[in-house]
């Protein structure tokens, strides 16, 4: 089988390992089937693609949709190496408010699937990073919401304690006096 699936410690998120076809010409790996996918409770249709390039340091979240423009994603690095955290904000959620993280990169080639219902962002590590996503709803500006990278409720332990973030990223709120805050 050309992938494997990892269930991480939160419902829903998956971290997916492609097996890697190298030689001394370089290396194929597959990205996405979606009978496998599905196979593995990963039934989402895809229907947006697209790329970020980030300068080591930056750190991009955390945000998601609202309804009705929520994402599922697939997110992969293809150059560099980033830290990448899902946080749950789904309502009665028995993990809610907990994040879980990879280190994603165009090393170890994993990926990770995130279901609707959390939040996402990552810290770039090596001198830049692009990041491959793959998202089952378009894109909506207006419906964008987030919560701060840095809310000591959450105590994700980034690995860099002064990271570049955009203004948008830095005025979002803690979860405690979010739209989330209601379990």
């Amino acid at each position: 089988m050309p992938f494997s699936f990892e269930e991480s410690q939160i419902d829903g998120v998956t971290l997916i390992q492609s097996e890697v076809f190298e030689d001394d010409r370089g290396y194929l790996l597959e990205t996405f089937d979606k009978e496998v996918f599905e196979d593995a409770g990963l039934d989402t249709d895809f229907i947006l693609e697209f790329y970020s390039r980030s300068e080591k340091g930056v750190l991009r979240g955390l945000h998601q949709q609202a309804d009705p423009y929520q994402q599922a994603k697939i997110v992969r690095c293809i150059r560099g190496r980033i830290f990448d955290v899902a946080v749950d904000v789904r309502k009665g959620s028995e993990t809610y408010g907990q994040s879980v993280s990879f280190v994603l990169s165009d090393e170890n080639k994993n990926a990770v699937y995130i279901p609707r219902g959390f939040l996402h962002g990552f810290l770039t590590l090596s001198d830049a990073a692009i990041v491959h996503y793959k998202a089952d709803n378009e894109y909506a500006p207006q419906h964008e919401r987030g919560i701060r990278w840095d809310d000591p409720q959450l105590d994700i332990q980034w690995p860099h304690d002064d990271p570049i973030v955009s203004e948008k990223d830095e005025s979002w709120p803690v979860l405690s006096k979010s739209v989330y805050n209601n379990k």
